[in-house]
């Protein structure tokens, strides 16, 4: 099991709502800024939203503002994404990430989940 572990993504209708957690090591989640990323085949793996060490601060990419939240619960070592008014071209492989640092902005990360697989379908 790796230090960052998420949840199965799965297939939506757009329109439709998804949520994502990712899973940290306590030492991880203590010292790092926590964000999502996502991939589409042949393409570079692109910043969704990031989220400081606190949760008191977050950032998102502009084609995600206003329908997706990021969020963590630092009783569980958690970090969550809500998805929602998802459209096709959400349709990606996402991944959580961790970058040493208070964040939220997430630039090079040290460490990576092992990718979910997220479908909307039109």
């Amino acid at each position: 099991q790796g230090d960052l572990v998420e949840s199965v993504g799965g297939l939506v209708q757009a329109g439709g709502s998804l949520r994502l957690t990712c899973a940290a090591s306590d030492r991880i989640f203590r010292l790092y800024a926590m964000g999502w990323f996502r991939q589409a085949q042949g393409k570079e793996r692109t910043f969704v939203a990031g989220i400081n060490r606190s949760g008191d601060g977050t950032v998102y990419a502009d084609p995600v503002k206003g329908r997706f939240t990021i969020s963590r619960d630092n009783a569980k070592n958690t970090v969550l994404l809500l998805m929602d008014s998802l459209k096709p071209e959400d349709t990606d492989v996402y991944y959580c990430a961790a970058q040493y640092g208070a964040g939220p902005h997430i630039r090079k990360p040290e460490y990576w989940g092992q990718g979910t697989q997220v479908t909307v379908s039109s």
